[in-house]
């Protein structure tokens, strides 16, 4: 079995934080989402108005590529959000229970310094 070189973009992608992809994972699922849905109208205008079939069934499937892309698309960003919020919810409890964890320094009050 052949090696194949891996893409020029995967370093790239592996070396990119997690939010850095959900922030450009999100918008750009969105963005694909709606541009399926102005090419599956369109589609169906062309059906509405006698258009030969081959004309509005190529548009409507591409505008069903294009909105199943974007809705995995947009699986993966709120996979990648969860993933931020966990992160951040488990370093605020190890962070809660460190502080439980730890002999907190009394603090005497001035002028009766307790040496």
């Amino acid at each position: 079995m052949a090696n194949y070189a891996k893409p020029p973009g995967r370093k790239l992608i592996k070396r990119m934080s997690t939010r850095t992809k959900w922030l450009l994972l999100a918008p750009f699922s969105l963005i694909l989402i709606g541009a399926g849905l102005c090419v599956f109208s369109e589609a169906g205008y062309a059906k509405q108005t006698g258009q030969p079939f081959r004309h509005w069934f190529l548009w409507g499937t591409y505008s069903l590529i294009l909105i199943n892309g974007g809705l995995s698309l947009f699986g993966q960003a709120v996979r990648y959000r969860v993933q931020l919020d966990y992160r951040r919810f488990v370093r605020r409890q190890l962070k809660k229970q460190e502080r439980q964890l730890l002999p907190r320094k009394r603090k005497t009050p001035p002028g009766k310094g307790g040496v």
